[in-house]
């Protein structure tokens, strides 16, 4: 099977080909599925109706998200249009974003807004590669990105009606406490899967085993006793407004 990273060239690289980053069958999966509360359900049910919107470029709100996206990435510089070799500059594949979105969704959309609104700083930092000893041939920004709700999706499992891991689980009780948990887990995905590739040394055929490292990273520290909230994540600490 070829990595991501050898697919990486086209847009298989955000869907079918992702998995080979992400979707990786795991024997927790056998494990019987856990019982949900109501509040559990809705909360999961909500989430569940954001994931299975596509990326619709000739939907208004979809058009707006992704204006916005570059206002907040690049505040001052005028974008030419929707489809542009300027989007390039963010770390999409082609001047055409909507073409990217096909393995994250309208959601990946929302995420990486989210970062930008939230923790501004550290989207930056990322965004411009502003930290460490960056390697010749770095990670593009915007597809990470891509990748990373993909990766999420799958380790927390919410494409089941209900969680059949204990990380799945566990990430329910901070849904129903946040409505914003999965994308504030976005945001500690980004910068934890930032700091491992600089850690590792990592230039761009390293990102496989980089997300891999970020997922098992995750996973650990979701099932930590003493973490009641996500805020209490180990490397919630990365981030900065």
């Amino acid at each position: 099977m070829p990595t991501c990273i050898e697919i990486c060239g086209s847009a298989a690289w955000l869907g079918r080909g992702l998995s080979c980053v992400c979707a990786q069958r795991r024997d927790s999966d056998a494990r019987p599925s856990f019982d949900l509360t109501a509040a559990q359900e809705e909360c999961l049910q909500r989430l569940q109706n954001r994931i299975d919107i596509a990326y619709d470029s000739s939907v208004p709100e979809h058009q707006e998200a992704l204006r916005a996206l570059w206002h907040v990435a690049f505040p001052g510089e005028e974008l030419r249009g929707l489809i542009s070799e300027q989007w390039k500059e963010m770390g999409w594949q082609g001047k055409d974003p909507s073409t990217d979105f096909r393995g994250g969704g309208f959601i990946s959309l929302e995420n990486l807004l989210y970062f930008a609104r939230n923790f501004p700083k550290s989207f930056q930092d990322l965004l411009r590669k502003k930290e460490g000893d960056r390697a010749l041939w770095e990670y593009p920004f915007a597809v990470a990105g891509v990748n990373i709700t993909f990766m999420l999706i799958q380790m927390l499992d919410l494409e089941a009606v209900k969680p059949r891991t204990l990380v799945g689980a566990t990430f329910l009780k901070f849904l129903t406490e946040n409505e914003s948990a999965f994308d504030l887990l976005y945001c500690i995905a980004f910068k934890l899967m930032d700091h491992q590739w600089l850690a590792m040394h990592a230039s761009y055929m390293d990102f496989n085993t980089v997300m891999k490292a970020t997922r098992r990273q995750l996973e650990r520290e979701l099932l930590q006793e003493d973490v009641a909230r996500l805020e209490d994540l180990p490397s919630y600490s990365l981030l900065s407004r």
